[in-house]
């Protein structure tokens, strides 16, 4: 499976904090994430992390074109509610979640509830979304 974790920079430390806590099922999956999300959690967690740019120089829809050729199966967006700018990338991302019924978390407990799914089997259906694909299209990506 495929998991996608981005982190609004006041969540960024709960991001790594959960994704060590989560580290075992993370690791026996694909994990991509917005630039400077993804570093972090390289070097938090020591797992290999498929980085994009970063976020607001346009990893967010990177990572949405993605979604929207089934390639990602799981959303991990840890985003700061009481943020004053609802940007348009972000309303797109989870616009594209939905139309392929990508499951998406936007806050810890929910990320919490999908992992712990993932775990015990309930998101095994996604796999046969995309069993053709091997490798994902070639997109322009940041080096961690």
């Amino acid at each position: 499976m495929t998991i996608a974790i981005l982190a609004h920079d006041s969540r960024k430390e709960l991001a790594l904090q959960f994704c060590t806590a989560y580290s075992g099922i993370l690791s026996r999956n694909t994990v991509i994430a917005t630039g400077t999300t993804g570093r972090m959690l390289t070097q938090a967690t020591g797992l290999p992390v498929h980085c994009y740019l970063s976020g607001k120089l346009g990893g967010i829809q990177q990572i949405s074109a993605r979604v929207a050729c089934d390639e990602v199966d799981l959303v991990l967006f840890f985003r700061d509610p009481l943020k004053a700018e609802n940007g348009s990338s972000e309303q797109n991302l989870l616009r594209l979640c939905d139309m392929h019924s990508v499951p998406i978390s936007t806050n810890i407990a929910t990320a919490e509830v999908l992992l712990r799914g993932l775990d015990q089997g309930d998101l095994d259906y996604r796999e046969g979304i995309h069993p053709d694909i091997v490798e994902p299209l070639p997109v322009h990506r940041a080096v961690c």
